[in-house]
């Protein structure tokens, strides 16, 4: 342990990720993570050893206390917290207080699925370790400086003024890692490059990379906006509230439940939301697992293909994410659809996920070169909190 140590905590409504990390080098010390917090079955796991029974009901003070058995309070030189929405009010990572605190809570109705969990992290950790600073980076952050014509939605301006009715973007630590990632790999300075990077999860976006800055991207208000992902819909007609409330009877907290968690991957194929699965069942013939994909696959060549709008020329096309990262297929199936790109997949690099060409995963020669980069966006959080360290 060093005097750059960082805790990164990032929760969840019932769980708590957690990684030590030298901000420096990169290098992680422990890490882990608590699942089904407040409920009989709540546990935890360490460091990759099974996981261990928490006491019934334990919430995110209960897992804290047990990691602090494991990870001594005195060796932590600072805590990172991942912050889901920042709204207008945080544009960058933030040395967090009282006053701080209470922003973010206030920016909570526009994240009311994860804000409130994040903030559940902060409260409990500043509890427990009152002696170091705390730092809270956000996920929008990394795309408050897209334009006006990126970001506002065409509907009464006073909307916007009133309530922050805008597109502000997510996934901004992932986005921001790996176009780091890329520069370095093309050899040249960020400021320099022009790229889409796909995040490509249980949560989907994609964002459009220009001087190293988010200037669009698919996620709007909520993280709900843009691809098809395991559980939320993704863009729909903004019609259909009205038109589910008047055909099914359901209310208007049951259609957005619906869209965030019965739709996506889960909902057309009726089978699951994790993509490994459906490669599987589609393997097997299922047809709902197939028009899961197709449609999945789909929906993000046409995001990238609308994210060129903004850019004068495109030096790269990055996945990344559980799916971006290890899926060699939806890959294949994605670019096959971004012909007029003249993406040409090079099928052996492609199926070795390009780790023995430096992420490479496009013959010589592609009109567009594509890259896999695994995320870190523990490492940014780290590193965040530790350039506060600094001052």
């Amino acid at each position: 342990m060093t005097y750059e140590d960082v805790l990164v905590i990032n929760c969840g409504s019932s769980s708590l990720k957690f990684a030590v990390i030298e901000a420096r080098s990169g290098h992680v010390g422990h890490h882990g993570l608590a699942e089904r917090l407040g409920t009989a079955d709540a546990d935890w796991a360490i460091d990759g050893a099974p996981s261990e029974k928490l006491p019934a009901g334990a919430d995110h003070g209960a897992a804290l206390d047990r990691i602090l058995e494991r990870v001594s309070s005195g060796r932590v030189a600072a805590v990172g917290h991942r912050v889901v929405h920042g709204g207008e009010r945080f544009s960058e990572s933030v040395l967090l207080d009282d006053a701080q605190v209470a922003e973010i809570e206030a920016c909570s109705p526009l994240a009311p699925l994860h804000n409130p969990a994040n903030l559940l992290g902060i409260r409990e950790a500043r509890a427990r370790f009152p002696q170091v600073p705390h730092v809270a980076v956000f996920d929008t952050a990394f795309h408050h400086g897209m334009p006006p014509k990126a970001f506002q939605y065409a509907l009464p301006y006073e909307l916007y003024e009133r309530y922050g009715i805008r597109r502000y973007g997510f996934h901004g630590t992932s986005h921001r890692f790996v176009a780091e990632e890329a520069a370095t790999r093309l050899g040249r300075p960020l400021a320099e490059v022009s790229l889409i990077t796909a995040h490509l999860g249980n949560g989907c976006s994609a964002c459009a990379i220009r001087g190293g800055k988010s200037i669009d991207t698919t996620m709007g208000l909520t993280p709900l906006e843009g691809l098809v992902m395991g559980t939320r819909s993704g863009d729909v007609d903004p019609n259909l509230h009205e038109f589910l409330a008047t055909q099914s009877g359901l209310d208007l907290s049951q259609i957005t439940e619906l869209l965030n968690k019965k739709s996506g991957l889960l909902g057309l194929s009726g089978e699951s939301n994790d993509m490994r699965a459906l490669l599987e069942s589609r393997e097997r013939g299922s047809t709902r697992a197939a028009l899961a994909i197709d449609v999945f696959c789909h929906r993000l060549a046409k995001a990238v293909l609308g994210l060129c709008a903004g850019l004068e020329r495109l030096d790269g096309l990055v996945f990344t994410g559980g799916i971006g990262e290890h899926a060699a297929a939806i890959r294949a199936q994605t670019v096959s659809e971004l012909r007029i790109l003249d993406v040409q997949l090079d099928d052996a690099l492609n199926a070795g996920h390009g780790r023995s060409a430096n992420g490479r995963i496009t013959r010589d020669g592609s009109g567009v070169l594509a890259l896999v980069i695994p995320t870190n966006e523990e490492l940014v959080i780290a590193r965040e909190a530790a350039r506060f360290l600094a001052r």
